[in-house]
């Protein structure tokens, strides 16, 4: 019995490491990337479009946004972090207080949050 629990105990030694590797990366909205560069103004777009794919697809937000191009990029200061705020407007959306949809990145290209306020 005795080396039955040893032999138990061991083997959670060696299937440990084979379970915890290292060196994987998330996707372009964050996760555990290691990547500290800014991205450029087009990729923010970029990245901002694909959310808006994923938001549409979780009903989050109407299907009518699917296809809208942003109509400006720029760079906000909020409590003293930059980000990258991205504008979407749709005109097919009747109630005028959502037809601008703001999505926001930290500078590193991480997802931060989106909303029709812009703030």
């Amino acid at each position: 019995m005795k080396n039955l629990i040893t032999a138990l105990f061991l083997s959670l030694f060696m299937v440990t490491p084979a379970m915890a590797s290292g060196g994987h990366a998330h996707g372009p909205d964050g996760g555990h990337s290691q990547s500290h560069a800014p991205i450029t103004s087009a990729e923010a777009i970029n990245r901002a479009s694909k959310k808006i794919t994923q938001l549409v697809s979780a009903g989050v937000i109407d299907a009518s946004w699917s296809g809208v191009k942003a109509s400006s990029v720029e760079q906000k200061t909020f409590a003293n972090a930059a980000e990258w705020v991205i504008a979407f407007k749709n005109d097919k959306i009747k109630d005028s207080a959502k037809q601008n949809l703001y999505v926001f990145f930290s500078l590193e290209g991480h997802y931060i949050a989106a909303n029709y306020s812009g703030k």
